[in-house]
C-alpha cells in the first residue's frame, strides 16, 4: 500500500472532518434511539401523510409566512444552502484526489464555480441584511453571524480553490475551521433539520392538521 505524504493543513481537515462526522453519527444514533415523540392525545389523522406533507407542501414558500412575504430572502437562503451542499460534496472529492490521481472534469468546474458563486453572494446578501435590519439584528446572536461567515468563506475558498493554483492551503485550513465549528453552532441543523421537519409532521398529522384538506385551501394575495 502506498503511504501518501500531505501537508499539515490537509491533515488538520481530514482530522476535524472525521471529528465533525464522529458527532453527528453519535448525535444520529442518539435522535434515533429517541424514536418517535409520544403523544397520548386522540389520533385524527395521519402521521404517515402528515410527516410526508413536511418534507413536500410545507416547505412551499405560500405555506410559511416569514418565507412569502420575503421571497428574495427566502431565494438566497436556497441558494445558498445548495451551495453549501455542493462544497461539502466537492470535499469529499477532494479528499478523495488526495489519494487517488484524477483530475475534476472541467464541466463540473465550470458548473461548481458558477452554483459556488450564486450561492456565495446570497450569503453574503444574508449577512448584510442581518448587520443592516434592526429587527434581524436584535433577534441574532454571535452564532448567526459566525456560521454565516464560515460557510461562505469556505465557498469562497473552494471557488478559489477550483481558479486560483497554490491556493490548497488557504482552502484546507477554511474548511478545517468549518468543520470544528458545525457540531458547535446553528450550522449543526445540517442534521436537526430532517428531525425537526419529522417532528413537525408527526405532530400535526396525527391531528389532522396536514396535510391541508383541499377544502381549506387558501391562495396569497
Amino acid at each position: 500500500m502506498r503511504l501518501v505524504i500531505m501537508e499539515w493543513y490537509k491533515y488538520s481537515a481530514l482530522i476535524a472532518a472525521s471529528i465533525c462526522l464522529a458527532t453527528f453519527l453519535y448525535r444520529l444514533i442518539y435522535l434515533i434511539s429517541l424514536g418517535l415523540p409520544k403523544d397520548l392525545s386522540k389520533e385524527s389523522g395521519s402521521v404517515t401523510k402528515g410527516i410526508i406533507y413536511s418534507f413536500t407542501g410545507a416547505m412551499s414558500p405560500k405555506e410559511k409566512e416569514s418565507a412569502y412575504l420575503h421571497l428574495p430572502t427566502y431565494t438566497a437562503g436556497v441558494v445558498f444552502h445548495l451551495g453549501i451542499f455542493s462544497a461539502l460534496l466537492f470535499f469529499i472529492w477532494t479528499v478523495f484526489t488526495l489519494f487517488i490521481s484524477v483530475e475534476t472534469p472541467e464541466l463540473l468546474s465550470v458548473v461548481l464555480i458558477i452554483l459556488l458563486t450564486l450561492s456565495a453572494l446570497s450569503g453574503i446578501s444574508i449577512l448584510l441584511k442581518r448587520v443592516f435590519s434592526e429587527e434581524l439584528r436584535y433577534l441574532s446572536c454571535a452564532d448567526d453571524y459566525i456560521s454565516n461567515i464560515l460557510s461562505t468563506s469556505a465557498l469562497i475558498a473552494t471557488i478559489i480553490l477550483l481558479t486560483v493554483n497554490n491556493s490548497e492551503a488557504l482552502y484546507f485550513i477554511i474548511m478545517t475551521t468549518l468543520f470544528l465549528w458545525m457540531p458547535l453552532g446553528k450550522t449543526k441543523h445540517l442534521l436537526y433539520f430532517f428531525f425537526a421537519r419529522l417532528h413537525l409532521g408527526f405532530f400535526y398529522g396525527r391531528r389532522g392538521a396536514w396535510p391541508k384538506a383541499k377544502n381549506r385551501d387558501y391562495e396569497i394575495s
